[in-house]
Formats: structure tokens, C-alpha cells, sequence
């Protein structure tokens, strides 16, 4: 299937003056489903920067990031073998917006940094379309490095119980996450494509396909 979909961009696309990679930016809300998303695409052949990736690996042992994240945070914040305690470290900032605010002065430089830089080597390497995910695109203001705004959705409750779920919080914890963000209402003006992740996985995929086949022909 990337075959095809990729064969029918690169006749989209040709032309005199060569072309211009387009960039797909994919957000939503904490547990909308973003990632499953992110994987379809990536089934079909599209190259997917994943911020998330980015920002583990800027805090890695010896990063910059980490050093600055201990010295704010303390050396509690450390694991046995020397990674940040990515689940401790969330608790605190999820709970004091003042932390937050200072985990992304410190991660959010470098994090659309190694974006740019990934960006620059996919279109140095030819592609035509890139994905870049990254569930703060709006916030971390990154969407101004894309082409267009796709944003995943679900309903409020829906989100709740797969936050549960899949990160075996508390009811409180889970709210208090989702209200860091920014309010999916909000996120959803900044869209250009809107995709519905309330379904099952083969709804949300026809959704996409349908989605990339208008993208696609207006490109």
C-alpha cells in the first residue's frame, strides 16, 4: 500500500522547479489516538518524525537536557540505572504548572531543533511528504514547520478511560493531564483535517485514506 500511495503523490507533485516536500503536522489530545494514526500513515509508506522519540532521547544520560532537568528537579528524579524517571518527573510537572513551564523551557529548544534537522534530512533525501507527530504541535509552536494541521479526536470520556488504562493513573491524575494541555476545542481551530478516533481502528483508517485522497489531489 506505501507503494501505491506514494506513486500517486510523486505524480501529484511533478512539475518544472522540481518540488517541495509537503509536511503533515498530527496532533490531538492526551490518549485521542494520535499514535495509531501516526502508525497507519507510517503503514503506507509516509516517513514519520515522532516527537515524542525526540524528547526522550534529548534528555538521555549526559544530554544537556539532563543535566539542566536534575539540577531543577533533584537527583530523585533519577533512576537506578542514570535515566530520568520519566513517570515521577510527570507527576510533579503535571501537578505545578510553574514546573511545567520550566521541563519545557528546557526541552523544547532542542526538541525542535532535532525536528528541523530531521526535516532538512528527509527532504535532502527526496521525500515528497513527511508526518511529523508530535502531540504538542501547537503548544511547543511547531506548527508553523508544517503545511497543514491534522488533528485527532475523541470524545472527553473515551479520552479518560484509555488514559486509564493505558497509564494506569488515577481519575484525578488523568484530569489533571488532560487539563495541562491545551482544551482539544482549541487545538480543533487550528485544523486543517479532523479525524475521528471514536471507532474502531477500521473506521479511523477509512477516515485517513479518504483524508489523503483529497490532500493528495489538491496538492
Amino acid at each position: 500500500m506505501g507503494k501505491n500511495w506514494s506513486a500517486r503523490w510523486e505524480k501529484g507533485q511533478e512539475g518544472e522547479g522540481g518540488y517541495k516536500m509537503r509536511v503533515i503536522g498530527l496532533t490531538g489530545g492526551i490518549a485521542t489516538g494520535k499514535s495509531t494514526v501516526s502508525q497507519i500513515l507510517a503503514e503506507m509508506g509516509f516517513p514519520i518524525i515522532d516527537a515524542d522519540l525526540i524528547a526522550r532521547e534529548v534528555v538521555e544520560p549526559g544530554k544537556p537536557a539532563y543535566r539542566e532537568i536534575v539540577r531543577h528537579f533533584g537527583r530523585e528524579i533519577i533512576n537506578p540505572d542514570g535515566t530520568i524517571n520519566r513517570k515521577l518527573l510527570g507527576r510533579l510537572v503535571f501537578a505545578d504548572p510553574s514546573s511545567r513551564q520550566r521541563l519545557n523551557e528546557i526541552t523544547h529548544p532542542r526538541i525542535i531543533e532535532e525536528t528541523k534537522r530531521r526535516l532538512q534530512h528527509l527532504r535532502e533525501m527526496g521525500a515528497e511528504v513527511a508526518v511529523l507527530d508530535a502531540p504538542l504541535l501547537i503548544e511547543a509552536n511547531i506548527h508553523h514547520l508544517v503545511d497543514e494541521v491534522w488533528v485527532v479526536t475523541c470524545p472527553r470520556k473515551m479520552q479518560i478511560k484509555r488514559l486509564l488504562e493505558r497509564d494506569n493513573l488515577s481519575l484525578p491524575e488523568a484530569e489533571a493531564r488532560i487539563r495541562a494541555q491545551m482544551p482539544l476545542e482549541e487545538k480543533i481551530r487550528y485544523a486543517h483535517r479532523i479525524i475521528d478516533n471514536s471507532g474502531d481502528i477500521a473506521a479511523t483508517r477509512r477516515q485517513v485514506q479518504e483524508i489523503l485522497r483529497s490532500y493528495l489531489h489538491h496538492r
